[in-house]
């Protein structure tokens, strides 16, 4: 049997004094998490100036949005491994340091490479974070106590997904952009004290150390999910099968004719991610550690969790990504503006989130999961079929409370239905893996959700200015302008002397655009929704099914 520091009963006498510092350890692993939620999503919002400060083009603009949540997830699994031998409490430590150090370091970008960068550093702080203090609660809290900690470290993802877009919109009318990324450093060094004092230390002593970490598979994920949020974001720019413009990098060039490279990287990625399975397979007959425990995804509601999870985050991060960028193209609206018409999703996140432990202990986690998703979906129907070029933040408010009312039910219970059946041998791997299906979904929510919008409001843009006087090639530069801005030239069109018909085109195609990536943010979420109603009780099955328990735990055992 592993040995195990995870916590050891306390004596009667101090019962209440442990049961409080295990509290209290929750409130800070629950704020880290807040951290890095809040870092995901308040990029949405100081986006537009970004893009007018760096001179950024809508590929820049998706990278600075996306390398953070595909970095998060490709390192998720091989740092909750890290945990599980090295000590959960180390690991958070580690990763909150990295991750204050990068928030510096993107206060103080002068372009958009080294914004870009510091991004992706904050995505490697962030992914010690999250498994750590997934794994953490999964073996500190038990019984009834677990659907209320699961639901107080649910509704804080939520709740603070959506107040980051608040809290960067404050602080870029008070300070400028730069000061969301700088306030991070005295929340972070307040952290590290707190987790010093106050947070468990966990782990599972088992022989191997580092090398109990897969780092080809590790790789090998990184690479290929890599690979597809590269080509579904750059889709746009060189051409989704004809290139449509010269690429090169690193002394290598790609002619502008002929095939586009987009098609080839999106066939390196799923090349990569096969090949990442043939290892799994391979290093799992042989006895050896591995990064993607494919033998958990035989639990069932590990499997339709982890893939319900992603499709929420796909949901999430691609409305957050695009609503911001309408509202400032159709209307001018400045970053707080913005952040209020966002605030009824963070409102209703955390109504429900606050009551989906006591639902789940009545009604049962995966009912109060089902009952998140209908509302998710109803909410982003709602939103696109009534959005239109007048519609503003006041509009969008009642759309964004239902969907933040259910976003708070879903994302507080998931987790815990998702892990509920895994050996707590496994408990690093699997919620490294659960968080990461999280982040893919975001990585490939921002490309994915982001390409609809910028795809439908050149094709939109391009249609309308045909029944306008300019001239062919100004139409197309307008269009091109468009595109690239993310949509923010559109404010540029209504101050230029003679483009009133351009302007009003411009304010229609964004409601166009914006009602197709909703339209096919409904869709996903409803795929979302089919697989939340095979979630069961925990330890229910049907017939035929069996919850195995993984290689990893039964070498534990030896």
């Amino acid at each position: 049997m592993p040995e195990s520091t995870s916590l050891t009963p306390p004596r009667p006498a101090a019962a209440a004094a442990a049961g409080r510092r295990r509290w209290l350890g929750m409130i800070v692993m629950s704020l880290g998490v807040s951290l890095i939620v809040v870092d995901a999503t308040i990029v949405g919002v100081l986006l537009p100036r970004i893009v007018t400060d760096l001179g950024l083009t809508t590929s820049d603009a998706e990278w600075i949005t996306s390398v953070y949540a595909l970095v998060f997830a490709a390192l998720l699994i091989p740092f909750g491994r890290a945990g599980d031998l090295f000590g959960r409490r180390r690991v958070f430590v580690l990763g909150v340091a990295v991750f204050t150090v990068a928030s510096v370091a993107a206060a103080l970008a002068g372009g958009s490479g080294a914004l870009i960068g510091a991004r992706a550093l904050q995505g490697v702080g962030a992914s010690m974070i999250m498994p750590a203090t997934l794994s953490t609660v999964n073996a500190v809290f038990t019984g009834r106590d677990r659907a209320v900690a699961f639901g107080i470290w649910g509704s804080l993802i939520s709740g603070m997904a959506a107040l980051g877009p608040l809290a960067g919109g404050v602080l870029a009318a008070v300070g400028g952009w730069r000061w969301a990324f700088g306030v991070n450093l005295p929340v972070g060094l307040a952290l590290l004290a707190g987790a010093v004092v106050l947070m468990p230390e966990t782990r599972e002593r088992v022989a191997g150390g580092l090398r109990g970490i897969d780092w080809p598979g590790a790789a090998l994920s990184a690479l290929g999910f890599g690979a597809l949020v590269c080509g579904l974001i750059e889709g746009q720019t060189y051409g989704w099968w004809t290139a449509t413009r010269p690429f090169s990098i690193a002394g290598f060039g790609w002619p502008a004719t002929g095939l586009s490279p987009v098609p080839v990287v999106l066939a390196m990625g799923i090349v990569l991610l096969a090949a990442l399975l043939v290892v799994e397979r391979a290093r799992a007959a042989a006895g050896r550690p591995v990064m993607l425990d494919l033998t958990l995804w035989r639990i069932p509601n590990f499997r339709h969790g982890n893939l319900a999870s992603a499709l929420i985050n796909v949901g999430e991060l691609g409305l957050v990504f695009i609503l911001p960028l309408f509202l400032l193209g159709v209307h001018g609206t400045s970053p707080l503006q913005i952040s209020v018409a966002l605030l009824p999703l963070a409102a209703g996140a955390f109504l429900s989130g606050g009551c989906a432990g006591r639902l789940a202990n009545r009604r049962g986690a995966h009912r109060v999961v089902q009952s998140g998703m209908v509302l998710e979906v109803v909410a982003v129907l709602g939103l696109a079929l009534t959005v239109s070029a007048t519609t503003g933040g006041l509009g969008l408010a009642p759309w964004m409370l239902l969907y933040g009312l259910g976003l708070g039910l879903t994302s507080a219970q998931l987790t815990n239905v998702s892990l509920a059946d895994v050996p707590t041998a496994c408990a690093g791997q699997a919620s490294g893996t659960q968080s990461t299906a999280r982040q893919i979904g975001a990585a490939l929510g921002i490309a994915l959700i982001g390409t609809v919008f910028a795809t439908g409001l050149g094709h939109a843009m391009g249609d309308r200015l045909e029944t306008t006087a300019l001239p062919p090639e100004k139409q197309a530069a307008i269009t091109h302008n468009l595109r690239e801005s993310a949509g923010t030239y559109g404010r540029d069109l209504h101050a230029a002397p003679g483009m009133d018909a351009a302007a009003h085109a411009a304010d229609a195609s964004l409601a166009d655009a914006t009602r197709g990536a909703a339209l096919t943010t409904a869709a996903i979420l409803a795929l979302g929704l089919a697989l939340s109603l095979r979630l069961r009780p925990s330890g229910a099955r049907r017939p035929g099914e069996s919850n195995p328990q993984p290689p990893i735990a039964q070498e534990n055992k030896r």
